[in-house]
């Protein structure tokens, strides 16, 4: 399972979280993905100033905008990222 999570915090809710957190829950079942993601939602992720941050396994997305959420998907869904067990 490769775990998604979007930064909650200030910075990132001003910037936007809520509306990326909605395109992630969206799109997770139009890529056909529930049972290969793990969406969650955690503070502070250490990139304030790049908001909305978000992690997906180890690597770090900074600036997401809802628009970006279907790029991530895409690469979810083509093994780019290694699975947690």
């Amino acid at each position: 399972m490769v775990e998604i999570t979007v930064c909650v915090g200030s910075s990132c809710h001003l910037k936007g979280a809520h509306d990326v957190i909605k395109q992630f829950q969206k799109l997770i079942p139009e890529y056909q993905l529930e049972d290969k993601v793990e969406l969650k939602a955690g503070f502070c992720l250490g990139k304030c100033t790049e908001a909305v941050t978000v992690k997906v396994g180890e690597e770090y997305f900074t600036s997401l905008t809802p628009d970006d959420v279907q790029q991530v998907l895409e690469a979810v869904k083509k093994g780019a990222f290694k699975e947690e067990k």
